[in-house]
This record gives C-alpha cells, sequence and structure tokens, in this order.
C-alpha cells in the first residue's frame, strides 16, 4: 500500500527537532497517535496509519534518537517520561485535546504514561505486546544487543541481520515481509550503505539507566476507567500470561486479543490485529 502523508517538525522543551507523519489531516473523529517500540521509528505503522487515515487524523512520530528525529546529545534523556513530555508537546502544537493512541511496546508503556500525565487527554488506546510489569528474559535479551549489532555493508546484510534479530518472533514473514522489515529499520548512510536508523546510545540508556521513578502499575491504574484492547504475541517473551493475569485482575474489562504466530511484537497487519484495531475505533467517535 502506496500511503500518503505530511510531514512535518516540532521543537521539543529542549530544543530538538523531532518528526512526525501526518495521514488524514482533514478528518473527523477522535485522532489516533502511533507511538513506536525502543528502537523502531514511525515507517512501522505506515500501513495502519494509511488505513485509518481514511477516516481519522493519524499522526506518527519518531521518538527522539530515532529516525528523522534529531539525536540527543545527553543520552540520558533517552528514557520513557521524556518520550511522554515529547509527545505531550506534540499534542499541544497540533492543538489535540483528545487522542486515541495506538503504542507497540514502549509506545504503550507511554500510552500509559500519557494518561496519567494529563488525565482525560487519553481516550482509548491499543497496547501492543506490552504491559506495566515486563518479563525480566526478555529485558535481558533486548538488552543484549541494542545498540551492539555489527554494522552491516549492504542490504542483504541488512535483511540477513533484520532475520536474526526477529526471526524467532516473526515466523511466517516471506523474503519481501524481511526486505520491508529491514527498511523500516535501515536508512541508507554514506555511500548507500545501511545503517540501523537510531541512536546506539538508547542501548547504553537501557543497559544503565535505573528504572523510571513512577510505578509502572500505577500508571496503568490511569487507564482504569479508559478501553484498552491488549494485543498479545503468544510468543512473546516480554509480555506473560502471568502478567496479562494481573493486569485484568486490576482492569476486569481489558480485551485481551492473543495474535498466534508472533512474539513481540506483533506487526499490526496481522488479521487479529486489524480487526480488534477496527472495533475499538468503531467504539470511539
Amino acid at each position: 500500500m502506496t500511503a500518503s502523508f505530511d510531514e512535518h517538525f516540532f521543537t521539543s522543551s529542549d530544543g530538538l527537532q523531532l518528526y512526525y507523519r501526518e495521514f488524514g489531516a482533514n478528518n473527523a473523529g477522535t485522532p489516533v497517535i502511533c507511538l513506536p517500540g525502543l528502537t523502531r521509528n514511525s515507517r512501522d505503522f505506515e500501513r495502519i496509519a494509511a488505513r485509518i487515515g481514511k477516516s481519522r487524523r493519524v499522526i506518527t512520530p519518531d521518538f527522539r534518537g530515532r529516525g528523522k528525529s534529531a539525536r540527543d546529545p545527553e543520552w540520558q534523556n533517552y528514557h520513557p517520561a521524556t518520550y511522554v513530555a515529547d509527545t505531550l508537546a506534540l499534542l499541544a502544537a497540533l492543538e489535540i485535546d483528545r487522542v486515541i493512541v495506538i503504542g507497540t511496546s514502549l509506545g504503550g508503556l507511554c500510552a500509559m504514561g500519557l494518561a496519567a500525565a494529563r488525565p482525560g487527554l487519553v481516550s482509548a488506546v491499543v497496547m501492543n505486546d506490552i504491559g506495566p510489569e515486563i518479563n525480566p528474559a526478555g529485558v535481558a535479551r533486548i538488552q543484549s544487543y541494542t545498540g551492539r549489532l555489527t554494522p552491516v555493508r549492504n542490504w542483504d546484510e541488512a535483511v540477513q541481520q533484520t532475520r536474526e534479530v526477529y526471526g524467532k518472533w516473526l515466523p511466517g514473514l516471506d523474503e519481501a515481509d524481511w526486505l520491508s522489515m529491514a527498511q523500516r529499520a535501515y536508512r541508507e548512510g554514506a555511500g548507500g550503505v545501511p545503517e540501523l536508523d537510531f541512536d546506539p546510545a538508547i542501548g547504553r540508556a537501557i543497559r544503565e539507566l535505573p528504572p523510571a521513578g513512577a510505578d509502572p502499575w500505577q500508571l496503568f491504574d490511569a487507564l482504569i476507567d479508559t478501553p484498552v484492547t491488549l494485543l498479545w504475541g503468544v510468543e512473546s517473551d516480554i509480555l506473560s500470561s502471568e502478567i496479562i493475569a494481573s493486569m485484568q485482575a486490576r482492569k476486569p474489562n481489558l480485551k485481551v486479543v492473543p495474535v498466534a504466530n508472533r512474539g513481540h511484537t506483533p506487526l499490526l497487519d496481522e488479521p487479529e490485529c486489524v480487526t480488534a484495531i477496527d472495533e475499538l475505533l468503531r467504539d470511539v467517535p
């Protein structure tokens, strides 16, 4: 699907130029903002944003240090509280006071942070394979390679590296899918050589920074009265059935959608994901 979108930048509170895409700018209804995973960017939402953008306004930002957004000279700023502040600044600049959030992994954590920081802002959430508690095995896996992967020399190697990182969690993708996945994760640098499209210092941040000060379960409680759909890659090493049970105990109306043959994270184009997102959007004017 060829996506039609506008490209923009805004300035963060500490002066960084941060990038976002806008789909369906003139459409009515509650806008949607799509927040990406730890080392991912707005390109991960091209298909779903183009689809939703036929009827709603959709915003897909690059967090600082990713994609076309500026890299932060202070690596300690790479943490969820900063991303929440940046997202609030973006929504304020766009004069958006109610929003539906689709958050993949880190983006889902930021959705909780937005709801806690600004009551009434978040009208509904799709959390993609993430909860207020994270399986330590998954954390250790991500910490082990983020910012440490060997540079590649060409797109064939970029595709192979992408398969090595994500292959276990995304069975059944074909060669075209893996090329598309790589093209969303890498950009061409000097001489056309692919480079991972994020600041390697993000890896240092997730290994060295202490956990955020706010209790994630209290942030989750900010969504107690908000419609939330949880997409669960059933092979995930980040989101376990035990964590989901704890989430349901605190929020009995949590809608859990298992996504077969997916780990961390579903790509949002799986039939289960498309149907779940459509159903949530139908319920939110």
